[in-house]
This record gives structure tokens, C-alpha cells and sequence, in this order.
């Protein structure tokens, strides 16, 4: 669930909020409407326990052709472009150093994210062994990076640092098109909550484990990410 939203929606959600409180009230409001959404999910997943998460529930309520259809829109839309967005960012942090002074051009960006797209489909293509190594250490090494984050914030704060942040609602948007885009840029880095529900059968016990995952997990996420945002503060 901790992916490249927490590196990159911060910008979107503080932009739009206008303040670093309305901007905290806005994350831990995308946690509550996440654990909503995945507490809904966790229900379905004890109610079809089939692996597939959206395409077992569509396909017992609706029947096969809009299951069929949802399959083939997740694999030539929403997937393809979830991956493009995390390449993006991937290969934006990664051209940074070298354009310390400028903006790093388009062409370039895009050029290294075709070629990590198509590393990361010719790993997950080659072995399942190598894609697993592969996912967990990018894993670790998000978490790493997310308590080197929260890590400083908190050596900065002790340091007396809280300028920025004492300010608080100062400058706050209200509107409601500005309140709606920073939810949307909250809610994007949320997104994987559902991700369980796709292999429900693997599951042991889905009935008690599936709805306890949920409910722990995402508040620790929701924390993590107030942290986190603090810590850029700071």
C-alpha cells in the first residue's frame, strides 16, 4: 500500500489545501475514507471468498460479460497507467541530481521510464523468483526511505525547528474544486488497500484475517503519512 503516492502527492495535497493543518486534515481524511472503502471490501471478501477482487465480485452479482469487460479495461487502462505514474516518478527522482539547477527535459523523463517499464516486464516475465526478490527489495527500501523521513522530521522538530509548521491553517483553501483535488492527490497514495482481496483463497482464515489486516493496517499507513508530511514541513 506504501508506494510513489507518498512521495509525490504531498505537492498536489498541500497546493490545493493552501495550509499545512487543512493539508494534515486532508490526509487523515483519505486514511478514514480508504479503511471505509477497504472495510467494504474486506465484507465482500468474506461474503465471495474467490481470488480476483473486482473481477469474482462482478462476476457473482453481474454475471461474465461485465466481469470480461472490467477485466480487459484493468489490463489496456488502469493498470498501464498506474504503472506509467509510479515509472514517472520513478525515473523523475532519478534524472533530479543531475539538473540540480534546471528542469529536467521531457524526452529524457520518458525515456527512462519506457526503459524501467520495460525492465520491470521483462522481470516479471522472466521469473517469479527474480520478480518476488526484486518487489521486496524496492519494499524495503520504501520503508527505509519512509523512516529516514519521519526520522529527521522528528531530529528537526527537537531541534526547534517548527516555523513552518506553527503557522497551521494560515492561507487555507476552502473551495470546493481545491478540497476535492487534494483529496484526489491523497487518496492516490492510499491506493492498494484492495490489494488483499485478490488473493482471498490464499488466505488463511480470510474471515478474521482479512477485516484484521485492514483494520491495522491502514491507520498505521494513515500515521506513517501524517509523519511523513510533518516531516516535509519541517
Amino acid at each position: 500500500m506504501i508506494g510513489s503516492g507518498i512521495f509525490v502527492s504531498p505537492k498536489g495535497v498541500l497546493e490545493r489545501s493552501g495550509s499545512i493543518g487543512l493539508s494534515l486534515i486532508i490526509w487523515i481524511g483519505s486514511g478514514l475514507i480508504s479503511l471505509l472503502g477497504a472495510l467494504c471490501y474486506a465484507e465482500l471478501g468474506t461474503l465471495i471468498t474467490k481470488s480476483g477482487a473486482e473481477y469474482s465480485y462482478i462476476l457473482e452479482s453481474f454475471g461474465g460479460l461485465l466481469a470480461f469487460l472490467f477485466s480487459w479495461i484493468s489490463v489496456f487502462v488502469l493498470k498501464p497507467a498506474m504503472l506509467s505514474i509510479i515509472c514517472l516518478t520513478l525515473s523523475d527522482y532519478v534524472v533530479q541530481p543531475f539538473f540540480s539547477e534546471c528542469q529536467p527535459n521531457d524526452a529524457i523523463i520518458k525515456l527512462i521510464t519506457i526503459f524501467f517499464i520495460v525492465t520491470i516486464t521483462y522481470v516479471n516475465c522472466y521469473s517469479v523468483n527474480l520478480a518476488t526478490s526484486t518487489q521486496n527489495i524496492f519494499t524495503a527500501a520504501k520503508l527505509l526511505a519512509i523512516i529516514i523521513i519521519i526520522g529527521g522530521g522528528i531530529v528537526h522538530i527537537l531541534q526547534g525547528h517548527t516555523e513552518y509548521i506553527s503557522k497551521g491553517f494560515e492561507g487555507s483553501k476552502f473551495s470546493i474544486s481545491d478540497i476535492a483535488t487534494a483529496f484526489y492527490s491523497g487518496l492516490w497514495a492510499y491506493d492498494g488497500w484492495n490489494n488483499l482481496n485478490y488473493v482471498t483463497e490464499e488466505l488463511i482464515n480470510p474471515y478474521r484475517n482479512l477485516p484484521l489486516a485492514i483494520i491495522c493496517g491502514i491507520p498505521i499507513v494513515t500515521l506513517c503519512y501524517v509523519l511523513v508530511n510533518i516531516s516535509y514541513m519541517v
